[in-house]
């Protein structure tokens, strides 16, 4: 019997624990998987904040200890992760609790993924290719607690962590399924005191994921509801939480559309992130940010392809105009929320291009975007975004 259905494999994630104020169940949960010294990785902003301090005198009154590895970059690379393995091993830790944006869960994910691998396994060993992960021994990959503290890259979901090459300033998404969290604490209250920038920018983030994974060509219905749900999520209450950021109902939306997202962009993602991957690799930007930078330019590459959908999704989220409405929209979130106009305004500097060019093509993101992504092409939009 002829058919065009195709071989995909799904998976959906890890147990959240969802509500304002669950922050102070983290030390059952972290008992919960056996662990009794856990280390709170997270970045160097968020340390010193009472949210921190908080869930430490949580962990420290149930026996459970306050060791924080705070050496964490916005993006983070290999060598953030061995002085956070010599801090996990120097404490006798037994598993980590990923506290933060995206930069300290992936982080943390790679500390609990390589602290008691083999010396001779190196982190780019375990890129997202085929079945390399299966060159890590499972068995020695610490338990994960997740605690997000943004609204934007859905990490806490997740079965990778992106990871910066220092040396070469290539962005590369390593992959386990044991990566996955055995608790996700989903608290918007942690989410009130983010700056307005990073509210907006993990906000576009969020949208990215969930714009692209409803593009993806790939077959995936599942995440392709999701992605449409958490796109209107997203255009709901962004604005909310940017204009009143102690707004915790619209808090609890945004978190869960970061979420959706991470969980639908295993349909695909495609020249946004194939774009700002390097371009933050190279200039040290805001992921989201950026993403959000280059989203207009982006649906006007795929327009040819994603002109139908587009207009679906449209007509779902109560958009006027098809296309060209939806577009505008983005653009009319982009000017509210403060985002920069180009890449030209974030400081990439158009003697570069060529060498982006390149690492973006490399980047597995541009395997999933509607049209195919050549040299020529690719060069020709990274131009119209600056």
């Amino acid at each position: 019997m002829s058919h065009n259905v195709p071989n995909r494999n799904w998976s959906y994630p890890t147990a959240i624990k969802f509500g304002v104020g669950r922050i102070a169940e983290l030390a059952e949960h972290c008992k919960a998987v056996g662990l009794k010294r856990p280390l709170l990785v997270t970045d160097k902003a968020l340390a010193s904040l009472p949210i921190t301090k908080g869930a430490l005198d949580v962990l420290e009154a149930a026996g459970l200890g306050r060791a924080v590895f705070s050496e964490v970059d916005p993006n983070p690379n290999e060598k953030n992760m061995a002085d956070g393995i010599a801090v996990y091993k120097a404490g006798g830790h037994d598993g980590v609790v990923c506290f933060g944006g995206g930069s300290a869960l992936d982080l943390g994910k790679m500390i609990a993924l390589m602290a008691h691998q083999a010396p001779k396994l190196s982190v780019w060993d375990l890129e997202d290719i085929g079945d390399w992960y299966s060159r890590a021994d499972a068995d020695k990959v610490a338990p994960i607690i997740a605690v997000p503290t943004t609204a934007g890259t859905g990490s806490e979901v997740g079965r990778a962590g992106v990871l910066t090459n220092s040396a070469t300033h290539k962005k590369k998404i390593i992959f386990h399924p044991k990566l996955m969290p055995a608790v996700t604490i989903c608290d918007p209250g942690l989410t009130v005191g983010m700056p307005r920038f990073i509210t907006a920018g993990t906000g576009m983030d969020a949208l990215a994921h969930c714009l692209e994974a409803y593009c993806s060509p790939f077959y995936h219905p599942m995440s392709q509801g999701i992605a449409l749900e958490g796109m209107r999520l997203v255009f709901e209450n962004l604005p909310k939480v940017y204009a009143d950021p102690n707004d915790l109902d619209a808090r609890a939306h945004m978190m869960s559309a970061a979420a959706m997202g991470a969980v639908a962009f295993q349909k695909g993602l495609g020249a946004i992130h194939s774009l700002s991957h390097p371009v933050g690799a190279v200039y040290g930007t805001h992921h989201g940010t950026t993403n959000a930078v280059v989203m207009p330019m982006v649906l006007d590459f795929n327009r040819k392809a994603i002109d139908a959908r587009i207009k679906a999704a449209a007509a779902y989220l109560g958009i006027k105009g098809g296309f060209k409405g939806f577009r505008a929209k983005v653009m009319d979130l982009r000017t509210e929320l403060g985002i920069p106009a180009n890449l030209t305004a974030m400081g990439v500097e158009a003697s570069r291009l060529d060498e982006l060019t390149e690492m973006a093509l490399e980047d597995p993101s541009c395997g999933g975007n509607p049209v195919k992504m050549t040299r020529r092409n690719t060069r020709k939009l990274f131009d119209a975004c600056m």
